[in-house]
């Protein structure tokens, strides 16, 4: 089976984006609290959370609109190591989850 995004948005509905140092840093995703600056300390940003990207009142990604992802070419890491159809154990509670929704 290919890793590949078949780009359905259902993650983006369902999941927070954690964002990793470099990301968070970079200032060009937005996140739940940059509002208030960003943190210097990135552990301090991950404990309170301050490295989330931001989401829409529904709690689906800032960045998903019209069920796709308007920043795929350049989505964060954790987004891009992600597949539904992924065999890794880390993912299968999250592929579960995915798979509820998508019955409903």
């Amino acid at each position: 089976m290919v890793n590949k995004c078949s780009e359905c948005g259902t993650c983006c509905k369902l999941f927070w984006i954690n964002l990793t140092e470099e990301e968070y840093k970079s200032g060009k995703y937005k996140t739940q609290f940059e509002m208030f600056g960003s943190i210097n300390d990135f552990k301090e940003a991950e404990r309170c959370g301050a490295n989330i990207i931001r989401q829409k009142e529904d709690e689906s990604c800032i960045y998903l609109k019209e069920g796709k992802c308007s920043i795929h070419q350049i989505r964060p890491k954790s987004c891009r190591e992600f597949f539904c159809a992924s065999k890794n154990k880390k993912f299968k509670g999250m592929i579960e989850k995915i798979n509820k929704a998508k019955l409903k």
